[in-house]
């Protein structure tokens, strides 16, 4: 332990991590081998000198004073953290004696540290963090805004009239010509939907093209998505007729930013799950977590360019003490992160788990709401990973339900690590249920009061 709160575990560490790759770097980094000179203090400094394919040795310094590590590298890499700080964390998360504690920084390590802080105590004072500097305010035009936002919305709705064309055209055609026309007819379509600035748009047509021809079941699943997409259109078209909360998920569901939408709620919020997806062009980091006093799971969103971490990262497993700011929307989960007080502890709350029948029906509630909703967080208490066929299910304890587990993760690491904690028995597994099925993003024992595992 040191003052600033509970030593990260190996997998909080590698949580942290960018990508896969840098996961699995990291985590050959992680041993005594090729550190020298490495220390960590009291205050939350962590450096050391890590030998590479160079002539000199790479310097690397970690700030752990903040809810979240930062870090600096004297690596080429743009990757933050980078495998070399992942493996300095690493050594420091195991206690490793190359790590000397209690140690004073190195003059290198010291003075990125002492620059970091005070550029962060000039920001909580609201003075300007570079000498002689101004901070200048930046007052928005509402009336420039509102026509910047009249623009795109004709534009949108241009973009999904068309769609709406074409969509007609290939109901007329017969779905067999989707296949015919192959993927590129598809993506042509999407990057009118990007001219058109409804990004949401886009990322559902691409999708449509990737069904044709997928599996032997691909024309009614094509034809689902097909209706889906032509609701969205529709709902489009029809904004000014909606619901408030409604209206403002069609919004979401085109491409257009959510913003908060309500009174900050502060909570101790267990870090339940964080993982990332990529498109190629931005990574989407989502972290699901859970308030102990409010009994709610919120989603939080980061985003990073293609090759840069995004900004926000938690530890997997403990719990902080901060605020979120709800977005609004019809079933929206969605929450951005705000003031956090303290570093993160452990303790924080289990949510309580239900059967597969409330999870189906939690599910079915939420698309009254949301009917675009892929999936929502749900906590299965008591189940039994079984394999069946080619997949898996998590099946209630007296066998009377089940739920797949989703394709994409059958074959995983984190099901067999599933699998090993449950040894046959009752386990509490915490995922996303949605019509593609479970996706098991961490677990713990059906009795257990402890952290629980990451799965991803």
């Amino acid at each position: 332990m040191n003052q600033l709160g509970v030593r990260r575990t190996a997998d909080q560490v590698l949580a942290l991590a960018p990508d896969v790759a840098s996961r699995e770097a990291g985590s050959r980094l992680g041993t005594a081998g090729p550190w020298s000179d490495a220390g960590c203090d009291g205050a939350g400094a962590l450096w050391g000198l890590c030998e590479g394919s160079g002539s000199r040795p790479y310097r690397t310094v970690v700030d752990l004073a903040g809810p979240v590590p930062a870090s600096q590298c004297s690596c080429p890499s743009r990757k933050s953290p980078c495998k070399h700080a992942l493996g300095l964390l690493l050594l420091w998360a195991a206690e490793d004696p190359v790590v000397t504690a209690g140690a004073e920084p190195a003059g290198w390590a010291g003075e990125w540290l002492r620059a970091r802080r005070e550029r962060a105590g000039a920001r909580q004072e609201g003075t300007p963090a570079e000498p002689g500097g101004a901070t200048a305010e930046r007052t928005a035009d509402p009336e420039a805004a509102r026509r910047r936002a009249e623009r795109r919305a004709a534009r949108i709705e241009s973009g999904a009239a068309e769609l709406e064309q074409r969509l007609t055209d290939l109901l007329r055609e017969g779905l067999a010509s989707a296949e015919r026309e192959g993927y590129g007819y598809w993506e042509e379509t999407a990057a009118r939907m990007v001219d058109a600035q409804a990004p949401g748009l886009a990322a559902r047509v691409r999708e449509l093209g990737a069904i044709p021809a997928s599996g032997p079941d691909w024309p009614g699943r094509l034809l689902e998505e097909c209706a889906l997409l032509h609701l969205l259109d529709a709902a489009w078209l029809g904004r000014d007729r909606l619901p408030d909360a409604l209206a403002a998920t069609v919004r979401t569901r085109v491409g257009l930013p959510s913003a908060p939408a309500g009174p900050a709620v502060r909570d101790s919020w267990l870090v339940l799950a964080q993982y990332d997806q990529s498109d190629g062009k931005v990574t989407t980091r989502r972290i699901w977590l859970y308030g102990r006093d409010t009994g709610r799971t919120v989603l939080v969103l980061s985003f990073g360019a293609a090759g840069r971490a995004p900004e926000i990262s938690l530890p997997v497993g403990l719990a902080v003490d901060a605020e979120v700011l709800p977005h609004g929307g019809a079933g929206q989960l969605r929450a951005t992160l705000g003031e956090r007080f303290g570093a993160p502890y452990e303790g924080g709350a289990l949510p309580r788990g239900a059967g597969v029948r409330e999870a189906l029906e939690e599910y079915g509630r939420a698309l009254r709401e949301d009917p675009w909703l892929e999936s929502v967080p749900v906590t299965l208490d008591g189940v039994v990973p079984v394999p069946v066929g080619e997949g898996w299910q998590l099946a209630d304890a007296d066998g009377k339900a089940a739920l797949p587990v989703a394709r994409g993760a059958v074959g995983r690491p984190g099901l067999w690590k599933l699998a090993a904690l449950s040894g046959g028995g009752p386990v509490a597994v915490f995922g996303e249920c949605g019509h593609q099925g479970f996706q098991p993003l961490a677990a713990w024992g059906a009795s257990d009061t402890g952290e629980p595992i990451p799965l991803l």
